[in-house]
């Protein structure tokens, strides 16, 4: 038993006298994101360099509300993933940055504002910029917002649950997204 602690105690000074090695991943969260009625959200990041940074990431929303009359129904469905880079001005994890994306989506929305509801699938690219602020060596809060274009090809319906088609096609789309605050892990 004393020998294994020897073992453990010459291990822990090893490992404290290293040089302390660059933080090169992060994790983050949206918590505005979850605001967007209830969607999950999840980053993750890699540091390639001194001032880049690839970022791969994903939200899923399955949760479709009533207020006890299906005609009440709403949602905003929706399964999402993108992958990019940012560029930080001055280094990676801190102050600010500006991000470009290529973003797949799946959606359901409808029944929020009008009882018309759209479906479909969405493929585009985003411009993205915010400030990261660090709380301490492993945490930060991060601010941003963006927009996405590209294509969808959607289905609309005149109400949540009849399925009454009023339209389908392709359109071009350009709307805004990550309006963010997020919490960051960096390791």
């Amino acid at each position: 038993m004393r020998r294994l602690i020897r073992i453990l105690f010459v291990l822990v000074l090893f490992a404290a006298a290293r040089p302390a090695s660059a933080q090169k991943f992060s994790i983050s969260t949206d918590l505005l994101g979850y605001a967007r009625l209830g969607t999950m959200n999840v980053d993750a990041s890699y540091a390639v360099a001194r001032r880049w940074s690839l970022i791969a990431g994903a939200r899923y929303n399955p949760f479709t509300f009533r207020k006890g009359d299906p005609q009440k129904q709403f949602q905003y469905r929706q399964q999402s993933y993108s992958v990019g880079m940012r560029l930080w001005p001055w280094h990676t994890w801190s102050g600010w940055w500006f991000a470009g994306k290529l973003r797949y989506q799946e959606y359901n929305k409808g029944g929020i504002i009008s009882l018309k509801t759209e479906e479909g699938d969405r493929f585009g690219a985003g411009l993205y910029s915010g400030y990261t602020h660090m709380l301490s060596s492993r945490f930060n809060l991060e601010f941003g917002v963006g927009f996405w274009a590209g294509l969808a090809a959607y289905r609309q319906y005149s109400c949540p649950v009849c399925g009454f088609t009023l339209s389908s096609g392709n359109k071009f789309f350009l709307l805004p997204d990550d309006v963010m605050l997020s919490i960051v892990y960096v390791f």
